[in-house]
């Protein structure tokens, strides 16, 4: 079964999802919070998710930041709804920054690297590579 991951904003939630042996992560879409709900449900009809990943947003200092409280509204909110998959957070502090430099180094222009909904994808898939090279 496939692991989805979650980098959460209050304005767009990248997912990134792996493949049914969890061996490839991939960027799956980059979803409004208001929609993500019917969007997972729609998806989770035809594939099965064991396990949700959403980036827990900490300072520096490992204090929560100032989105914590928006992160763990949308926990609850997947708990409620879908209370059989289980939920792990993962520290995902400068992921937004590596996807902005996997976006540099893949060649693509700077209007790619300022494209936020690509950024929150590929941040999604480095939140989800991850956990995948934690679970090793």
């Amino acid at each position: 079964m496939r692991v989805m991951a979650f980098d959460y904003g209050t304005k767009r939630i990248g997912i990134a999802v792996t493949d049914p042996m969890q061996i490839i992560a991939t960027g799956l879409d980059t979803i409004h919070p208001l929609k993500i709900i019917d969007y997972l449900k729609k998806y989770l009809q035809t594939e099965p998710v064991e396990r949700f990943i959403v980036g827990e947003p900490k300072q520096m200092d490992n204090t929560p930041s100032q989105s914590a409280p928006h992160v763990k509204g949308f926990v609850n909110l997947l708990k409620k709804t879908f209370p059989e998959i289980p939920i792990e957070m993962l520290d995902e502090r400068f992921t937004s920054k590596m996807a902005s430099a996997v976006i540099a180094q893949s060649g693509m222009g700077k209007k790619a690297r300022q494209n936020k909904e690509l950024v929150d994808t590929i941040s999604a898939v480095i939140l989800l590579q991850g956990w995948m090279g934690k679970s090793f």
